[in-house]
């Protein structure tokens, strides 16, 4: 059963949490549009629990709690309980009271697991974008995509032959493995600690690692990213996730362009994106090739600035890895990870609105 969102104020106490928060405090207006865009969610939220039976968290409060995780770069569940303790702050925003009870950490996280059936971040970031003082600060013409890889919570002595050939680790608690001349692939091994994990690299020359493949379209104006989607790695991966995100948020009803750096100059990626009404702005790959992108676009001024705003889509990356927990998110699996994805660039876009919209609003 759905879990209640209302405070019912402490009788017995003498700490009003309203007036311990500053009346200029950021979270206050972060507050106010979260509680407004939760409560355009409430009939999504009505259809994921039984309508009798023992009351969960109520999912306002679990989806407060996780962007505070991020919003203050606090690592695990476990530890954001424990400073709900002490921190008035935190709950304030969450909807606690002062005496109300902490949730046993592992009542929160399977609270939070029924949240990902639904999709709940993706629903979440598209009706921030439609909140009334966000929508007013978008681009609806000019975007960017690209995409930055998240690394898995498993370690390289998981990754092992699937045939069951590779050496067993030495004994003891966290036994070594003897790896290096070992031959490894995504199509003979595989992480017996995060199976959905491939092995990756970020470039020519730089160590292969477990991981996955998170992407993000912003748009122009302000950086806002606008779509978010975690998925495993691949060769076109990237390529393939912006192609679905496009059509998504745009689905060819109206011209838009789309910067994009050297990787996305294919012939395939750029025809499609003609196909759906977009001008593509990519950098042009012109090593030891012919680049895809020719005289017709790049000649339009248009096309300098796309290339010049395209650099801000690293930024919600770059805060994403430093605050909000994606260097090595603490999950398992593209589900679990697309959500922590997803809502950690909700999150990322919430930061952003103090500064652009006032405090005091």
């Amino acid at each position: 059963m759905r879990g209640s969102d209302i405070r019912t104020g402490d009788l017995f106490s003498y700490v009003d949490l309203e007036q311990r928060v500053p009346a200029n405090h950021p979270l206050r207006l972060i507050r106010r549009i979260v509680n407004e865009v939760l409560a355009a969610l409430g009939s999504e939220f009505g259809r994921l629990y039984a309508t009798e039976g023992r009351p969960s968290i109520a999912p306002e409060r679990l989806l407060r709690a996780l962007l505070l995780q991020a919003f203050y770069s606090i690592r695990s569940e476990r530890q954001l309980m424990e400073q709900l303790h002490y921190n008035l702050l935190y709950r304030w925003f969450i909807g606690l009271g002062v005496d109300d009870q902490v949730w046993v950490p592992t009542v929160f996280t399977k609270n939070r697991d029924r949240l990902l059936e639904a999709e709940v971040a993706r629903k979440f970031l598209a009706e921030l974008l439609a909140h009334r003082d966000v929508r007013a600060l978008l681009s609806d013409d000019h975007f960017s995509v690209d995409g930055t890889q998240v690394q898995a919570w498993a370690s390289m002595k998981s990754f092992v032959a699937n045939d069951g050939s590779s050496e067993p680790p030495s004994p003891g608690r966290n036994g070594e493995r003897h790896f290096h001349r070992e031959q490894r692939s995504n199509q003979t091994h595989g992480s017996i600690t995060d199976p959905e994990a491939k092995l990756a690299k970020k470039g020519k020359g730089k160590e292969a690692k477990l991981a996955y493949t998170g992407n993000v379209m912003t748009e122009n104006r302000n950086g806002f990213v606008v779509e978010a989607e975690l998925r495993q790695v691949s060769g076109a991966v990237e390529r393939e996730t912006a192609k679905d995100m496009i059509v998504r948020y745009s689905p060819g009803a109206k011209r838009i362009t789309v910067g994009a750096d050297k990787g996305f100059d294919t012939a395939d990626f750029v025809s499609d994106m003609r196909d759906f009404n977009v001008t593509p702005h990519v950098a042009q790959n012109t090593t030891n090739r012919l680049s895809a992108i020719d005289g017709r676009t790049i000649r339009h001024c248009g096309y300098k600035v796309s290339q010049q705003k395209r650099k801000r889509v690293e930024e919600p990356f770059g805060w994403g890895k430093t605050i909000g927990g994606l260097a090595r998110p603490m999950l398992r699996g593209v589900k679990k990870l697309n959500f922590k994805f997803t809502l950690t660039m909700a999150a990322y876009d919430l930061i952003k609105l103090p500064r652009l919209i006032g405090v005091t609003a």
